[in-house]
Formats: structure tokens, sequence, C-alpha cells
């Protein structure tokens, strides 16, 4: 039997955020639009949040099915507090990929954004190419890339660093450790933090950051109210910006 294909859909931007809601056509090609219009079978990292997009789908290009017929299924978390158990989680993964072992097409979705690019669905797409599933990525917006793309800073060089430790002394070791990194092999280095701690991380920066250091920062970007701004740390402090803490923002550092 022809395997099905996994199809990485992305997603908006603007997910959780109050009276920010994009037109999906400015954010998504048609294509992809077309492609989540016709998939019956669902991968996700967040079961209500895929399927408000496929109601936004629907609005521009009719569900092959109606919306409550389709088969979302969530991605499998590990258990708090205890020790993963590592047969019985690849089982889990394997086992949603069952529609396209079976001949079906399937698709994979997050939050916000590109799948499996900072998600999880990422050990997804693994599984799908340990099964031999062929994997077809689609085009979309990527915060981490666009941010990049705005901030006048290192674009051939750069990685992704996540999240910056809660407790103060471990994030400005952090930050420092980076700081070092970027300076010795010119690196971009890329986080992000909850929208709700956004002004305590811009601190901790300003804080621990040499002042010529280059920092940008963007935030709720394709919203309409989204912007970047890119000034050494010296500038910033000067400055006295804030940050709001309901809208997500991607920060950027280049010693």
């Amino acid at each position: 039997m022809k395997k099905g294909r996994l199809y990485l859909i992305p997603n908006s931007l603007d997910f959780g955020v109050e009276g920010a809601a994009v037109d999906l056509q400015a954010v998504l090609p048609l294509q992809v639009i077309q492609t989540a219009a016709r998939l019956e079978h669902w991968a996700a990292e967040n079961a209500k949040t895929t399927r408000a997009l496929l109601k936004r789908v629907d609005a521009i290009c009719p569900l092959a099915q109606p919306l409550q017929s389709l088969q979302v299924k969530e991605l499998p978390r590990p258990p708090k507090g205890r020790a993963v158990d590592l047969v019985n989680q690849n089982q889990a993964w394997n086992a949603l990929l069952a529609p396209a072992l079976a001949g079906h097409d399937m698709g994979l979705n997050s939050e916000a954004g590109l799948p499996a690019v900072a998600d999880p669905g990422a050990l997804l797409v693994a599984a799908a190419h340990e099964a031999d599933i062929e994997v077809v990525p689609m085009s979309g917006p990527s915060a981490l890339l666009m941010a990049l793309s705005a901030s006048g800073l290192n674009g051939q060089s750069f990685a992704f660093v996540g999240y910056l430790p809660v407790e103060a002394p471990a994030r400005t070791a952090r930050i420092r450790e980076l700081e070092a990194l970027s300076v010795r092999q010119q690196q971009t280095q890329l986080m992000i933090e909850t929208p709700y701690r956004n002004s305590a991380l811009l601190h901790a920066l300003l804080s621990s950051l040499k002042p010529q250091t280059r920092l940008s920062i963007s935030c709720g970007l394709s919203l309409e109210q989204g912007w970047t701004r890119s000034a050494t740390v010296a500038e910033w402090r000067s400055s006295g910006e804030s940050m709001p803490d309901k809208i997500p923002a991607v920060f950027a550092l280049l010693g």
C-alpha cells in the first residue's frame, strides 16, 4: 500500500493575542490554505488551535469534511515529575502516523509559525522519516527567521537558543556565555521568552550585556502593531524602551 504524506502546515503568528487576528491570506500562500482544506487527518501541538486555524481556512476554501468530522490528535507530552518511558513515548509518536501508514495524507500543525521549528513536532517529523513517510514542508511565517531578517545582525551565522533560565543568576551567566560565543564566532544568538516575562528578559539583557553589543527585538511580527528595533545595548539603556507582556517577541544579540 502506498503511504500518505506528512504536510507541515504553518500557522499564523496571532494565536493568543487579543484583537490581533490577521488576514490568513496575507500570511499563508493559497497553496497552503488549499492543502490544509483537503486534509482530514491532523497531528497538532494544540487541537484547539488547529481547529481554530481550520475554521479560518474553511472561510476561504471549504474543508473536505465538516470541521467536527476531522481527526485532530495532539502530540504526546512527557509526564511531569516522572521519568520518560521512551518505549511508550516512541509508540505514541508512531501511532500518530497511522493515517499516513494507511495511505492518507495528513497535516502537522503548530500553535504558531512553522511546525517542527522551535516546536515539539520535530519528533513526529523524525518518526515519519523512520517510517519512510514523505515529509512535505510548506511556506509560512517563522518568527525566528523574520526577526533575524529584520534585525540587521549576522544572517550568515546564527543560532536559536530557546528560552533562557528563569533564575536570575543562571540567566545572567547564560547571557554572558552567549555574548562571549557571539563575539568569538560573530554569530547572532536568537532567543524567546514567555510574553509575560518579556520585560524581565529585556532588563536582564540590558544589565548583563556590554554597552557595544547589538541587541535586536522583534515584537508581534505580522501583526498590525508589530515592530523591530535594533540598537546597541547603550542605546537601549538610554531609550527606556518598555515591552508588552501579552505579545510574543524574539530577542537577538550580536557581540
